[in-house]
This record gives structure tokens, sequence and C-alpha cells, in this order.
């Protein structure tokens, strides 16, 4: 496996991803700033946390695989697109601009620096009264917890 070295910490929270899931003729991404990289198992992993209301969580659920994706910072507007629009409603990949790329059975970006192709080893929904105080205030008015769905690295383009 390709030797990376990023901050996982800032990649997630200020560069924001893009997480896709689904087939190269039926799939959807969205944006995310909750993710994490480590080891687990003694596999490398990604995990991404995504509400259950989201488009794009059906896709995670019905897939083995998905892929989570960086961009450069010129892309930045396209990634507030991909977050604030939804693929139920309309073709968000347009209207972002974005070049959808097949990949090992799953989708990426043309645009994208840097792709991680993951297999689904794990999805759980988190449990409200599972979560600090300090968080529960982001579950307010009947919104659902997010789902951790975490993935094996099978490759880094």
């Amino acid at each position: 496996m390709q030797e990376i070295r990023i901050n996982p910490f800032e990649r997630f929270n200020s560069d924001w991803a893009l997480v896709t899931a689904g087939t190269p003729e039926h799939y959807n991404s969205m944006t995310i700033s909750w993710g994490s990289m480590g080891t687990i198992w003694n596999k490398p992993v990604v995990s991404v946390y995504v509400r259950p209301d989201r488009y794009t969580w059906r896709f995670l659920k019905e897939n083995d695989t998905f892929t989570v994706s960086f961009f450069p910072a010129h892309c930045r507007e396209a990634l507030s697109k991909m977050g604030t629009l939804s693929g139920r409603d309309c073709d968000k990949i347009a209207e972002a601009g974005l070049t959808p790329k097949p990949v090992q059975g799953g989708m990426t970006f043309a645009e994208a620096e840097q792709t991680f192709i993951l297999k689904k080893l794990y999805m759980h929904e988190l449990d409200y009264d599972s979560v600090p105080e300090a968080a529960k205030r982001i579950y307010q008015n009947g919104i659902e917890p997010h789902s951790l769905i975490m993935g094996e690295v099978t490759e880094i383009l």
C-alpha cells in the first residue's frame, strides 16, 4: 500500500471531503467534515459519519464499496454545493461542476487530488443516549444521530 502522510484532522475538518457510494450507474455523494483514519482489526481504515436522513446514507448502507475523496482548495465552492443540495431533488454533481470517474466498483471525481477506495467493514447508528451531553445539542429538533461507516482502505488514488 502507498505510504501517505497527511493530517487527518485538517483534511476532514478544514478541507472537507466527499463520501460517495453506489455503482457507476446509480450513486450519490455528499460533503463531510466528520471522519477519521487509523487502524482497527489489523486493517487500515477510514471512518465517516453520516445521518440516516441523508440521501447518501442509503447508498452507503446498500453497497460494500465507497470512496472518500479530498479536493484542492479551488473546489471549495463545488464541495459547498455537494453538501447543501440533495441528490434526491437535482443533479447536484452537474450543478457543482464535478466530473464523475468510476473506480473499482465505486465512484470518485476527476477533480479529486486524493481518493481512498474503501471496502465497508462496519456500519452502526450512534445511540443518542450514549452521546456525550455536550454533543446532544447537535441532535435537537428530531435530528437523528449519525451512523459510523468504517471502510478498509483497498487503494489510494
